[in-house]
């Protein structure tokens, strides 16, 4: 069972509005029945675009995978339903790469069985222009290798994502660079 933590900036948490985030939120444990928290953040900003006022922002988190989506709309109805929308597309394309690369794994130890003799047998800190640090989020780091933390940021949307690599126990930065491709930073310690 899921716990789900709705938060609420500026926008009145109405009974009807909280039965409405739970159930359109509550439907994505079908897709991805692991998730332990969920955080839902519903605000209303002033924006010089009416169409931006209302923002939802939700987080998921399972064991060691965590989701987020934002959405902004002039509806906060229509906020929840994007979000949903959003965080739904983004579990099934999760699910489905974890399906191929475990084909493609198992396909790949089956051929190295067969040609190998049987001896051989992952911050978010905002900064403002001055320096001034503004923000600060503390976050756990498990142990993987770049290819799940690549699944990870790509799961965030973020641009970077910070995190233990498995192969050498460092903490290593990886980034999508503008070509699309990723880079990866690996610390020596001085």
């Amino acid at each position: 069972m899921m716990n789900l933590v709705i938060q609420s900036h500026n926008v009145e948490l109405t009974e009807k509005l909280k039965l409405y985030v739970e159930k359109k939120i509550g439907r994505l444990e079908r897709y991805l029945p692991d998730i332990d928290d969920v955080k839902v953040e519903l605000r209303e900003e002033k924006a010089r675009s009416s169409s931006d006022r209302q923002i939802v922002q939700v987080t998921l988190r399972s064991r060691r995978t965590i989701l987020r989506a934002e959405e902004r709309t002039a509806d906060i109805h229509a906020s929840i339903d994007a979000v949903s929308d959003k965080l739904e597309r983004r579990i099934r394309r999760f699910k489905g790469k974890r399906a191929r690369n475990h084909k493609r794994a198992i396909a790949e130890a089956n051929s190295l069985e067969q040609s190998v003799s049987p001896v051989a047998d992952l911050l978010d800190e905002d900064v403002m222009s001055d320096g001034n640090i503004v923000r600060t989020k503390r976050f756990e780091v498990y142990p993987m290798d770049a290819a799940e933390a690549i699944e990870q940021m790509e799961m965030l949307g973020h641009d970077f994502f910070l995190f233990l690599n498995a192969d050498d126990g460092q903490i290593n930065v990886l980034y999508r660079r503008r070509s699309g491709d990723y880079g990866l930073l690996q610390p020596d310690i001085a």
